[in-house]
Protein backbone atom coordinates (compact mmCIF):
# COMPACT_ATOMS: atom_id res chain seq x y z
CA UNK A 1 0.00 0.00 0.00
CA UNK A 2 1.29 3.20 -0.76
CA UNK A 3 -0.44 6.67 -0.33
CA UNK A 4 0.16 10.24 -0.06
CA UNK A 5 -1.97 12.89 3.00
CA UNK A 6 -1.36 16.38 2.39
CA UNK A 7 -3.26 19.49 3.57
CA UNK A 8 -2.91 23.22 4.84
CA UNK A 9 0.15 23.52 6.60
CA UNK A 10 -2.35 24.45 10.13
CA UNK A 11 -5.62 24.34 10.23
CA UNK A 12 -7.65 26.10 13.32
CA UNK A 13 -11.13 24.89 13.73
CA UNK A 14 -13.71 26.54 16.39
CA UNK A 15 -16.54 29.37 16.53
CA UNK A 16 -14.41 33.13 17.12
CA UNK A 17 -10.98 31.60 15.60
CA UNK A 18 -11.99 34.52 13.02
CA UNK A 19 -10.59 37.11 15.36
CA UNK A 20 -7.77 35.58 15.08
CA UNK A 21 -6.84 36.29 11.06
CA UNK A 22 -5.29 40.73 11.93
CA UNK A 23 -2.53 38.57 13.76
CA UNK A 24 -2.11 35.78 11.22
CA UNK A 25 -2.04 38.15 8.43
CA UNK A 26 0.53 40.34 9.75
CA UNK A 27 3.05 37.63 9.93
CA UNK A 28 2.36 36.70 6.64
CA UNK A 29 2.83 40.00 4.95
CA UNK A 30 2.06 43.64 4.77
CA UNK A 31 -0.85 44.73 2.55
CA UNK A 32 -3.64 42.34 1.87
CA UNK A 33 -6.12 41.21 -0.87
CA UNK A 34 -9.32 40.03 0.57
CA UNK A 35 -10.82 37.63 -2.06
CA UNK A 36 -14.44 37.48 -1.02
CA UNK A 37 -18.63 37.47 -2.45
CA UNK A 38 -20.46 39.70 -4.16
CA UNK A 39 -22.29 40.75 -0.52
CA UNK A 40 -19.43 43.39 0.65
CA UNK A 41 -21.59 43.66 4.05
CA UNK A 42 -20.61 40.05 4.83
CA UNK A 43 -16.51 40.74 4.99
CA UNK A 44 -16.95 43.23 8.03
CA UNK A 45 -15.99 41.03 11.08
CA UNK A 46 -12.89 40.14 9.21
CA UNK A 47 -11.94 43.62 8.01
CA UNK A 48 -12.27 44.56 11.58
CA UNK A 49 -9.39 42.19 12.64
CA UNK A 50 -7.01 43.30 10.27
CA UNK A 51 -4.22 45.15 11.55
CA UNK A 52 -2.32 45.28 8.09
CA UNK A 53 -3.73 47.61 4.94
CA UNK A 54 -5.97 45.98 2.43
CA UNK A 55 -7.48 45.70 -0.36
CA UNK A 56 -10.67 44.05 -2.10
CA UNK A 57 -11.42 41.60 -4.86
CA UNK A 58 -14.99 40.78 -5.35
CA UNK A 59 -16.00 36.99 -6.95
CA UNK A 60 -19.60 37.45 -7.88
CA UNK A 61 -19.88 34.08 -9.71
CA UNK A 62 -18.03 31.01 -9.74
CA UNK A 63 -14.37 31.76 -10.58
CA UNK A 64 -13.62 32.08 -14.52
CA UNK A 65 -10.16 32.56 -16.07
CA UNK A 66 -10.82 35.73 -16.93
CA UNK A 67 -11.76 36.75 -13.06
CA UNK A 68 -8.93 35.57 -11.88
CA UNK A 69 -6.64 37.36 -14.08
CA UNK A 70 -8.47 40.29 -12.93
CA UNK A 71 -7.37 39.65 -9.68
CA UNK A 72 -3.87 38.57 -10.62
CA UNK A 73 -3.83 42.38 -12.03
CA UNK A 74 -5.10 43.97 -8.56
CA UNK A 75 -2.90 41.79 -6.56
CA UNK A 76 0.19 43.20 -8.19
CA UNK A 77 -0.61 46.87 -8.81
CA UNK A 78 -1.57 47.11 -4.82
CA UNK A 79 1.65 45.16 -3.88
CA UNK A 80 -0.17 42.51 -2.09
CA UNK A 81 2.17 39.79 -0.46
CA UNK A 82 -0.81 38.19 1.36
CA UNK A 83 -3.77 36.90 0.15
CA UNK A 84 -7.08 36.38 2.24
CA UNK A 85 -9.65 34.33 0.99
CA UNK A 86 -13.38 34.93 2.76
CA UNK A 87 -16.22 33.16 1.47
CA UNK A 88 -17.94 30.06 -0.29
CA UNK A 89 -16.15 27.91 -2.70
CA UNK A 90 -16.20 30.07 -5.49
CA UNK A 91 -14.05 32.71 -3.46
CA UNK A 92 -11.97 30.31 -2.22
CA UNK A 93 -10.78 28.71 -5.35
CA UNK A 94 -10.41 32.27 -6.46
CA UNK A 95 -8.11 33.55 -4.21
CA UNK A 96 -6.04 30.11 -4.56
CA UNK A 97 -5.33 30.95 -7.69
CA UNK A 98 -4.73 34.67 -7.93
CA UNK A 99 -1.68 34.13 -5.22
CA UNK A 100 -0.49 31.18 -7.10
CA UNK A 101 -0.37 33.02 -10.58
CA UNK A 102 0.68 36.57 -9.03
CA UNK A 103 3.79 34.79 -8.73
CA UNK A 104 4.09 32.69 -11.59
CA UNK A 105 3.89 34.61 -15.12
CA UNK A 106 2.48 33.04 -18.38
CA UNK A 107 -0.71 32.07 -19.43
CA UNK A 108 -3.28 30.55 -16.94
CA UNK A 109 -3.94 27.69 -19.36
CA UNK A 110 0.10 26.85 -19.07
CA UNK A 111 -1.40 25.39 -15.69
CA UNK A 112 -4.94 23.98 -16.39
CA UNK A 113 -5.40 20.47 -16.23
CA UNK A 114 -7.56 18.91 -19.05
CA UNK A 115 -7.99 21.72 -21.36
CA UNK A 116 -4.41 23.44 -20.84
CA UNK A 117 -1.09 22.65 -20.74
CA UNK A 118 -1.18 21.01 -17.44
CA UNK A 119 2.55 22.12 -16.20
CA UNK A 120 3.69 23.13 -12.56
CA UNK A 121 4.00 26.28 -11.09
CA UNK A 122 7.57 27.14 -11.08
CA UNK A 123 7.08 29.68 -7.94
CA UNK A 124 5.63 29.35 -4.50
CA UNK A 125 2.30 31.45 -4.55
CA UNK A 126 1.50 34.50 -1.99
CA UNK A 127 1.12 33.12 1.31
CA UNK A 128 -3.10 32.29 1.35
CA UNK A 129 -5.18 32.13 4.52
CA UNK A 130 -8.66 30.26 3.39
CA UNK A 131 -11.75 30.64 5.52
CA UNK A 132 -14.76 29.23 4.78
CA UNK A 133 -18.36 30.76 5.14
CA UNK A 134 -20.22 27.63 4.13
CA UNK A 135 -19.94 24.41 4.69
CA UNK A 136 -19.75 22.52 1.60
CA UNK A 137 -16.70 22.53 -0.53
CA UNK A 138 -13.74 21.74 1.71
CA UNK A 139 -11.35 24.30 -0.49
CA UNK A 140 -9.54 25.43 2.28
CA UNK A 141 -7.62 22.25 2.78
CA UNK A 142 -7.43 21.53 -1.16
CA UNK A 143 -4.82 21.45 -3.59
CA UNK A 144 -6.64 22.59 -6.69
CA UNK A 145 -8.63 25.87 -7.94
CA UNK A 146 -11.51 24.98 -9.79
CA UNK A 147 -11.97 27.63 -12.90
CA UNK A 148 -14.36 27.81 -16.09
CA UNK A 149 -12.28 28.13 -18.77
CA UNK A 150 -14.97 30.19 -21.08
CA UNK A 151 -13.83 29.08 -24.68
CA UNK A 152 -14.09 25.49 -23.60
CA UNK A 153 -17.16 25.75 -21.73
CA UNK A 154 -15.89 23.41 -19.20
CA UNK A 155 -14.92 23.49 -15.50
CA UNK A 156 -11.21 22.36 -15.03
CA UNK A 157 -8.45 22.55 -11.90
CA UNK A 158 -5.49 24.67 -11.14
CA UNK A 159 -3.51 22.05 -9.70
CA UNK A 160 -0.06 21.95 -7.38
CA UNK A 161 0.41 21.17 -3.96
CA UNK A 162 1.73 24.10 -3.19
CA UNK A 163 -2.09 25.53 -3.62
CA UNK A 164 -2.82 24.34 -0.22
CA UNK A 165 -3.25 27.10 1.75
CA UNK A 166 -0.99 28.15 4.62
CA UNK A 167 -3.61 28.93 7.02
CA UNK A 168 -7.14 27.28 7.04
CA UNK A 169 -9.23 28.95 9.22
CA UNK A 170 -13.23 27.38 10.01
CA UNK A 171 -15.16 29.57 12.14
CA UNK A 172 -18.50 27.64 12.49
CA UNK A 173 -20.42 30.55 13.12
CA UNK A 174 -19.46 32.15 10.11
CA UNK A 175 -21.93 29.95 8.46
CA UNK A 176 -25.03 30.44 11.18
CA UNK A 177 -26.71 32.99 8.39
CA UNK A 178 -26.70 30.83 5.15
CA UNK A 179 -30.05 30.36 4.06
CA UNK A 180 -31.89 27.33 4.07
CA UNK A 181 -31.06 26.49 0.40
CA UNK A 182 -27.45 27.34 0.49
CA UNK A 183 -27.49 25.25 3.69
CA UNK A 184 -28.83 22.27 1.39
CA UNK A 185 -26.53 22.93 -1.71
CA UNK A 186 -23.28 23.16 0.01
CA UNK A 187 -24.40 20.63 2.97
CA UNK A 188 -24.66 17.59 -0.19
CA UNK A 189 -21.92 18.72 -1.75
CA UNK A 190 -20.34 18.33 1.64
CA UNK A 191 -21.49 14.76 1.97
CA UNK A 192 -20.73 14.38 -1.75
CA UNK A 193 -16.82 14.68 -0.79
CA UNK A 194 -16.84 12.19 1.62
CA UNK A 195 -18.93 9.38 0.17
CA UNK A 196 -17.34 9.67 -3.01
CA UNK A 197 -13.79 9.44 -1.83
CA UNK A 198 -15.09 6.70 0.54
CA UNK A 199 -15.61 4.27 -2.70
CA UNK A 200 -13.60 5.50 -5.23
CA UNK A 201 -11.02 3.44 -7.07
CA UNK A 202 -8.26 4.64 -4.71
CA UNK A 203 -9.24 4.90 -1.02
CA UNK A 204 -6.43 4.83 1.69
CA UNK A 205 -6.91 4.07 5.53
CA UNK A 206 -6.60 8.49 6.37
CA UNK A 207 -9.30 9.09 4.17
CA UNK A 208 -11.45 6.60 5.14
CA UNK A 209 -11.24 7.55 9.08
CA UNK A 210 -12.16 10.87 8.10
CA UNK A 211 -15.12 9.60 5.51
CA UNK A 212 -16.78 7.50 8.27
CA UNK A 213 -16.85 10.22 11.22
CA UNK A 214 -18.17 13.08 8.38
CA UNK A 215 -20.71 10.79 6.82
CA UNK A 216 -22.29 10.28 10.22
CA UNK A 217 -22.25 14.11 11.43
CA UNK A 218 -23.89 14.67 8.16
CA UNK A 219 -26.57 12.76 8.72
CA UNK A 220 -27.48 13.92 11.96
CA UNK A 221 -26.69 17.65 11.27
CA UNK A 222 -27.54 18.53 7.58
CA UNK A 223 -31.52 18.30 8.25
CA UNK A 224 -30.89 20.15 11.35
CA UNK A 225 -28.82 22.62 10.05
CA UNK A 226 -31.31 23.45 7.13
CA UNK A 227 -34.36 23.81 9.63
CA UNK A 228 -32.71 26.11 11.92
CA UNK A 229 -29.60 27.61 10.75
CA UNK A 230 -28.94 28.88 14.69
CA UNK A 231 -28.47 25.30 15.46
CA UNK A 232 -25.01 25.84 16.82
CA UNK A 233 -24.18 21.99 17.37
CA UNK A 234 -25.65 21.13 13.82
CA UNK A 235 -23.46 24.17 12.20
CA UNK A 236 -20.49 22.78 14.34
CA UNK A 237 -20.84 19.07 12.78
CA UNK A 238 -21.56 20.40 8.98
CA UNK A 239 -18.41 22.91 9.16
CA UNK A 240 -16.72 19.62 10.37
CA UNK A 241 -18.04 17.36 7.52
CA UNK A 242 -17.19 20.36 5.06
CA UNK A 243 -13.73 20.12 6.74
CA UNK A 244 -12.95 16.55 6.22
CA UNK A 245 -14.92 16.10 2.89
CA UNK A 246 -11.59 18.73 1.39
CA UNK A 247 -8.74 16.83 3.45
CA UNK A 248 -10.56 13.52 1.87
CA UNK A 249 -11.34 14.63 -1.70
CA UNK A 250 -7.59 16.01 -1.67
CA UNK A 251 -6.11 13.04 -0.69
CA UNK A 252 -8.24 10.18 -2.71
CA UNK A 253 -10.24 10.44 -5.34
CA UNK A 254 -13.86 11.76 -6.47
CA UNK A 255 -16.56 9.95 -9.18
CA UNK A 256 -19.08 10.63 -11.50
CA UNK A 257 -21.13 13.38 -9.50
CA UNK A 258 -18.00 15.50 -9.70
CA UNK A 259 -16.94 13.96 -13.29
CA UNK A 260 -20.19 15.58 -14.24
CA UNK A 261 -20.31 18.66 -12.16
CA UNK A 262 -17.49 19.89 -14.02
CA UNK A 263 -18.79 20.18 -17.30
CA UNK A 264 -22.03 20.87 -16.40
CA UNK A 265 -20.68 24.06 -14.57
CA UNK A 266 -18.92 25.12 -17.43
CA UNK A 267 -21.51 24.85 -19.65
CA UNK A 268 -25.05 26.30 -17.58
CA UNK A 269 -25.14 28.36 -14.68
CA UNK A 270 -25.77 25.73 -12.24
CA UNK A 271 -24.21 25.85 -8.76
CA UNK A 272 -22.20 23.25 -7.91
CA UNK A 273 -23.18 21.81 -4.96
CA UNK A 274 -27.09 22.10 -5.81
CA UNK A 275 -25.56 19.61 -8.92
CA UNK A 276 -24.07 17.05 -7.03
CA UNK A 277 -26.70 16.91 -4.75
CA UNK A 278 -29.03 16.02 -7.73
CA UNK A 279 -26.79 13.89 -9.06
CA UNK A 280 -25.49 11.66 -5.70
CA UNK A 281 -28.65 9.31 -5.34
CA UNK A 282 -28.37 9.12 -9.24
CA UNK A 283 -25.19 7.94 -9.05
CA UNK A 284 -24.82 6.07 -6.00
CA UNK A 285 -27.81 3.92 -7.87
CA UNK A 286 -26.19 3.30 -11.31
CA UNK A 287 -22.68 2.57 -9.53
CA UNK A 288 -24.22 -0.04 -7.40
CA UNK A 289 -26.20 -1.44 -10.06
CA UNK A 290 -23.03 -1.92 -12.57
CA UNK A 291 -21.04 -3.36 -9.78
CA UNK A 292 -23.56 -5.67 -9.22
CA UNK A 293 -23.63 -6.63 -12.82
CA UNK A 294 -20.52 -6.61 -14.03
CA UNK A 295 -17.89 -6.87 -11.44
CA UNK A 296 -20.13 -8.13 -8.07
CA UNK A 297 -16.23 -9.09 -6.21
CA UNK A 298 -15.72 -4.98 -6.41
CA UNK A 299 -14.82 -3.35 -2.99
CA UNK A 300 -16.85 -0.23 -3.14
CA UNK A 301 -20.23 -2.33 -3.19
CA UNK A 302 -19.30 -3.26 0.66
CA UNK A 303 -18.19 -0.01 1.34
CA UNK A 304 -21.67 1.46 -0.02
CA UNK A 305 -22.90 -0.93 2.40
CA UNK A 306 -20.88 0.86 4.91
CA UNK A 307 -22.12 4.17 3.60
CA UNK A 308 -25.65 3.07 4.16
CA UNK A 309 -24.93 2.43 7.81
CA UNK A 310 -22.51 5.36 8.41
CA UNK A 311 -26.12 7.41 7.41
CA UNK A 312 -28.93 4.97 8.77
CA UNK A 313 -27.59 2.70 10.93
CA UNK A 314 -28.72 0.07 8.14
CA UNK A 315 -25.94 -2.04 6.34
CA UNK A 316 -27.80 -2.25 2.65
CA UNK A 317 -26.64 0.13 -0.16
CA UNK A 318 -29.64 0.89 -1.42
CA UNK A 319 -31.15 1.80 1.79
CA UNK A 320 -28.28 4.66 1.39
CA UNK A 321 -29.35 5.59 -1.53
CA UNK A 322 -33.04 5.81 -0.66
CA UNK A 323 -32.29 8.08 2.27
CA UNK A 324 -29.98 10.40 0.92
CA UNK A 325 -32.61 10.76 -2.21
CA UNK A 326 -35.21 11.84 0.67
CA UNK A 327 -33.20 13.82 2.03
CA UNK A 328 -32.62 15.71 -0.96
CA UNK A 329 -36.39 15.46 -1.88
CA UNK A 330 -36.73 17.10 1.59
CA UNK A 331 -34.40 20.13 0.79
CA UNK A 332 -35.88 20.57 -2.54
CA UNK A 333 -33.09 20.25 -4.28
CA UNK A 334 -34.10 21.25 -7.80
CA UNK A 335 -34.07 19.36 -10.99
CA UNK A 336 -31.07 20.22 -13.24
CA UNK A 337 -33.14 21.79 -16.09
CA UNK A 338 -33.98 24.15 -13.73
CA UNK A 339 -30.39 25.94 -15.13
CA UNK A 340 -31.40 25.23 -18.86
CA UNK A 341 -30.05 21.55 -19.56
CA UNK A 342 -32.34 19.52 -21.74
CA UNK A 343 -31.87 16.20 -23.32
CA UNK A 344 -30.26 17.60 -26.17
CA UNK A 345 -27.48 18.71 -24.09
CA UNK A 346 -27.06 15.10 -22.60
CA UNK A 347 -24.59 13.80 -24.93
CA UNK A 348 -22.13 16.73 -25.14
CA UNK A 349 -22.12 16.42 -21.03
CA UNK A 350 -20.93 12.72 -21.25
CA UNK A 351 -18.64 13.19 -23.60
CA UNK A 352 -17.31 15.95 -21.90
CA UNK A 353 -17.45 14.36 -18.68
CA UNK A 354 -15.19 11.35 -19.78
CA UNK A 355 -12.21 13.62 -19.84
CA UNK A 356 -12.81 14.88 -16.52
CA UNK A 357 -10.36 14.08 -13.74
CA UNK A 358 -13.10 13.51 -11.29
CA UNK A 359 -14.36 10.77 -13.14
CA UNK A 360 -11.40 8.94 -13.36
CA UNK A 361 -11.74 8.05 -9.65
CA UNK A 362 -15.27 6.19 -9.90
CA UNK A 363 -15.09 3.09 -8.44
CA UNK A 364 -16.35 1.07 -11.84
CA UNK A 365 -16.10 2.66 -15.64
CA UNK A 366 -19.53 3.07 -16.37
CA UNK A 367 -21.19 3.04 -20.04
CA UNK A 368 -22.56 6.02 -22.18
CA UNK A 369 -25.74 4.29 -21.63
CA UNK A 370 -25.46 4.58 -17.54
CA UNK A 371 -23.84 8.32 -17.98
CA UNK A 372 -26.93 8.78 -19.64
CA UNK A 373 -29.55 7.47 -17.72
CA UNK A 374 -28.39 9.33 -14.60
CA UNK A 375 -28.14 12.76 -16.40
CA UNK A 376 -32.23 12.01 -17.98
CA UNK A 377 -33.33 11.44 -14.82
CA UNK A 378 -31.65 14.43 -12.82
CA UNK A 379 -33.31 16.65 -15.14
Amino acid sequence: MQFEFATAHRIRFGSGVLKEVGALAAGFGTRALIVTGQNGARTQPLIDTLTIPFTVFSVDKEPTVTLILRGVEQSRAEACDVVIGFGGGSALDAGKAIAALATNAGDPLDYLEVVGRGQPLKNPPLPMIAIPTTAGTGSEVTRNAVLAAEAHRVKVSLRHPWLLPRIALVDPELTYSLPPHLTASTGMDALTQVIEPFVCNAPNPMTDSLARDAMKRASCALQRAYDNGNDAEARQDMALASLFGGLTLANARLGAVHGFAGPIGGMFPAPHGAVCAKLLPLVMEVNIRAMCQREPENDALNRYDEVAYRLTGKSLALTGVKWVQHLCDTMEIPSLSTYGITREDIPTIVGKSRSASSMKGNPIVLTDEELTEILERAL
